[in-house]
């Protein structure tokens, strides 16, 4: 498509002007179907929260500003996929930033593990190999339970529990009702504590 095909179908989308109450699910429908006026708005609505996220699992301003710049890319190339019926368009996009600072973390973990370990390997004072397994077996139990949960719950127990999350932040982060995250966390974690057979 050339230059000025482009420009006559983003121009034949209705305008979208400063200062007027944006429906965001719109906006990522739009976006999907290549609509460069619609994503510019989207940024400007969510950069922040999306910053705000990254920058609450990763700590490091910079990093944040990494990840954002991701999430914006991916939000680009995926639009597409947004579904209005599984949820709002708000909490759609900060679940990918979730996951994708989560990410960002998990890597940036192992390369540290892995240059504490070179620095370290003239002589572990302990059997690596079986804290390595017992280590693994531990995680892949985590990991079973915590796929054994609803998103809803698994989203909720990962920002309340491993982010730090109040009730309130979780339920602005996924767009859901306080009440009803309280009682996702909840059930969540009694469904998590009887997987792992933890008592209570």
């Amino acid at each position: 498509m050339g230059a000025n095909a482009a420009h006559l179908q983003l121009a034949s989308s209705s305008p979208i002007t400063p200062g007027t109450a944006v429906d965001l699910g719109d906006l990522l429908v739009r976006t999907g179907r290549g609509d460069e006026s619609a994503f510019a708005v989207l940024y400007d609505e969510l950069s922040p929260a999306v910053y705000g996220m990254a920058r609450r699992v990763v700590r490091d301003p910079s990093r944040a500003e990494e990840i954002s710049q991701e999430v914006f890319i991916q939000l680009w190339k995926t639009a597409a996929r947004f579904d209005a019926e599984r949820g709002s368009a708000k909490g759609w996009v900060l679940t990918m930033a979730h996951r994708r600072a989560v990410d960002a973390v998990r890597h940036d973990q192992a390369a540290s593990n892995r240059d504490r370990k070179y620095i370290s390997s003239n002589g572990p004072e302990f059997d690596e190999v079986e804290e390595s397994v017992t280590l693994s077996l531990e995680h892949e139990q985590v990991r079973r339970c915590l796929a054994g949960l609803t998103d809803l719950q698994r989203e909720a127990v990962n920002l309340a529990y491993y982010q730090g999350y109040t009730y309130a932040e979780v339920a602005e982060a996924l767009n859901v009702n306080p009440a009803t995250i309280k009682t996702r966390i909840r059930d969540g974690i009694v469904r998590l504590r009887d997987c792992m057979g933890i008592e209570a």
